[in-house]
């Protein structure tokens, strides 16, 4: 039964629980520039929300699972931040991968993580000024 499912190995080719070479869509020099391109407006939206004191960086890669885009935020204290996306061959028909909208929501969502582990971190050491 297990034997039938793209996940259950080729005996000598590929491991149980591993993905083809076959499987997954190798990235063109233009799709990775599109990738690119559109995850360095979410990391430039998400840098426009936070102060100076937030570090925030993006990375286009090739793992083993296909191509990954991520965004993360260090904040100042607490425990950065991500967002990743993989994206698939059907993916790159569209002139934009990732919507304007999406961009805003996503770099949105990331500000906001970051600063809510800035608050974590700091809870009962802030004075507040008033009540």
């Amino acid at each position: 039964m297990n034997g039938n499912t793209p996940y259950a190995g080729t005996p000598g080719t590929t491991q149980a629980g591993k993905r083809a070479s076959a499987d997954l869509a190798e990235l063109s020099a233009g799709q990775r520039r599109a990738l690119r391109e559109n995850v360095t407006r979410i990391a430039a939206r998400t840098r426009s929300f936070l102060p100076d004191e937030y570090v925030v960086d993006s990375d286009v890669s090739q793992a083993a699972g296909g191509a990954r885009a991520t965004v993360a935020v260090q904040p100042p204290v607490g425990h950065p931040v991500s967002a990743g996306f993989s994206p698939e061959g059907e993916d790159f028909e569209d002139d934009q991968l990732i919507s304007d909208d999406d961009e805003f929501e996503v770099a949105r969502g990331l500000a906001a993580s970051a600063a809510l582990q800035v608050k974590q971190a700091v809870q009962d050491d802030v004075t507040p000024t008033a009540r």
